[in-house]
């Protein structure tokens, strides 16, 4: 039984919603899945994402497949980067706590940088009620300069 982790489609007319899970291949999008592991809402800026990083990781484990969305979802969070980390300590490049302090420092960056995109958003961004903020150009009253 082929298994993928994939989106689940919910909500409403042009405001989607997606639930990640864990279903068979063979099951339709929105149809019967195995478990779910996180709720995914690409309306907010950055896209929001809760995601059970365990269980993402079990399954990857158990060898699921995620689809190519589900792929960047989970790199995005780190899951794969842990993959990858838990995969050299079974080789015996390093150990578990190496492994561990590597991941924690890439997760501080990692949120650093989601909290200054979210900070860059909000000044661009005008406020409701407010009229854009418009840059204007002085034009040169006199005619030519002496």
């Amino acid at each position: 039984m082929p298994v993928k982790i994939r989106l689940q489609r919910h909500g409403s007319k042009k405001r989607p919603f997606y639930f990640i899970v864990v279903a068979d291949a063979r099951a339709p999008r929105d149809g019967k899945f195995i478990q779910k592991i996180g709720t995914y809402n690409p309306l907010t800026v950055p896209a929001s994402v809760q995601l059970d990083r365990q269980k993402a990781l079990d399954w990857l484990h158990k060898g699921a497949q995620p689809t190519d969305t589900v792929r960047r979802i989970l790199s995005y969070k780190g899951v794969l980067y842990l993959k990858h980390l838990l995969r050299g300590v079974k080789l015996g490049l390093f150990d578990d706590a190496a492994a561990m302090e590597k991941f924690q420092k890439w997760h501080s960056e990692h949120e650093i940088q989601l909290k200054k995109r979210q900070e860059d958003h909000r000044k661009a961004k005008p406020r409701r009620g407010q009229a854009p903020v418009r840059r204007v150009e002085r034009r040169n009253e006199g005619g030519a300069e002496a």
